[in-house]
């Protein structure tokens, strides 16, 4: 019967890497998958990492299944770190937090519980948006809408469309956000334009969900959580999907967390009991070691300082990387204006390059980049520079 099953076309992303990994070119580059990269061109293993490896390595006498719901201490460090100690959500425990596979799997088992308990709800995502995000709906069966979000023509957020969208959306639907270094633009809304977007949220009764994927990456720690911050302040219910992949580089532990913020304890309670519904019936529980990586550092106050300076170095580096990438791009007098890259945040940065200047890099040079136009900054280095930026002139040139 397996015979009459067609293939399914690559990941768009997936398996740029996949085709990257088979390119015999010394010379080739890879700006598809969204894994940070140092100044070597390697995907570094944290310092503190590995030290609470090794911890854990003397203590660690047993390898039983943690709760469907994942370990209690990560879920009360992963809170901490969302709200602060001193926010009104810790002090009247109305969140529950569950360990899950990543980033990823947190969407993935917010998509279930909405189907759930709440099916006619509509999830609406960032015109554009992460490309696994609709995938990730549309398998749970919930439908998804679009709202207005990003100016390609001049690398900015198209705030007053993105206002005007949020007004449009039908009360009790779900809005996805993007909690910092919007992914696949770098673009971010201001403090004041987080403010207004929060305001419409709650006047319109919606349903945020935040994507919380780099965080440390955009600003620092506490500020990339200050939207966050808002929405659980505002009186609306919220839900954090959180990944650990890009500030602990722990990307093949599959380290994340799903927070939801409620009006109480007890209803805190019983959303609890549906997440962990839908948790049993998809992996059943989470599995231990990454988690407990993240535990161990941030409970350990001399870890979690060193931490947070290590997040704010990859930070520097990306950052120090899109001022000179737009500078030797105006140098080459590539056509288009690139001063936006310097003013985006995060890895990613959505290019005005085509589909078919896209498989020119691809094809004539080795470059791999999503077909988007979308880039990983964070792939970008000394040694590879200046053949990117080259490559780029002559794919756009006359």
């Amino acid at each position: 019967m397996f015979e009459t099953i067609s293939a399914a076309p690559p990941d768009a992303i997936l398996g740029l890497s996949e085709a990257f990994r088979n390119d015999p070119n010394p010379d080739k580059i890879n700006l598809s998958i969204g894994v940070y990269q140092a100044a070597d061109g390697k995907t570094p293993v944290l310092d503190v990492v590995h030290e609470a490896e090794q911890r854990l390595a003397l203590v660690n006498k047993e390898k039983t299944y943690l709760p469907i719901s994942g370990s209690p201490t990560y879920a009360a460090c992963v809170q901490k770190l969302l709200f602060g100690e001193d926010h009104d959500v810790m002090a009247t425990h109305r969140a529950m937090t569950a360990q899950t596979l990543g980033g990823t799997g947190a969407i993935r088992v917010t998509a279930d519980f909405l189907k759930a308990n709440l099916p006619g709800v509509t999830v609406w995502l960032s015109q554009p948006t992460w490309p696994n995000h609709p995938s990730i709906f549309t398998a749970a069966g919930v439908p998804t809408k679009s709202y207005s979000y990003f100016n390609a023509s001049s690398g900015e957020l198209d705030f007053e469309g993105l206002l005007q969208s949020i007004g449009a959306i039908p009360a009790g639907d779900a809005i996805l956000l993007h909690g910092c270094c919007h992914n696949p633009t770098g673009v971010d809304p201001s403090p004041d334009q987080w403010q207004a977007v929060v305001d419409r949220i709650r006047d319109r009764n919606l349903v945020p969900i935040i994507d919380l994927a780099y965080q440390g990456f955009a600003d620092g720690i506490v500020p990339d959580v200050a939207a966050i911050r808002l929405l659980a302040g505002c009186g609306v219910d919220l839900i954090i999907c959180s990944s650990f992949s890009k500030n602990f580089g722990l990307y093949c532990e599959r380290v994340g967390a799903l927070t939801m913020v409620t009006a109480n304890q007890s209803v805190a309670e019983t959303v609890a009991s549906q997440v962990k519904q839908c948790i049993r019936a998809n992996y059943s529980n989470p599995p231990a070691h990454g988690g407990a990586i993240v535990t161990t550092v941030l409970s350990d106050p001399e870890l979690r300082l060193r931490w947070e300076k290590e997040v704010a170095l990859m930070r520097d580096r990306i950052h120090k990387t899109r001022m000179l990438l737009a500078e030797k791009l105006q140098k080459l007098h590539v056509p288009g204006n690139y001063a936006f890259l310097a003013r985006q945040r995060g890895m990613f940065s959505l290019t005005s390059l085509t589909p078919s200047q896209v498989d020119m890099l691809r094809n004539q040079y080795s470059i791999y980049i999503v077909r988007s136009g979308r880039i990983n900054v964070a792939g970008i280095n000394a040694q590879n520079m200046d053949r990117l930026c080259a490559a780029i002139q002559a794919v756009t040139g006359p």
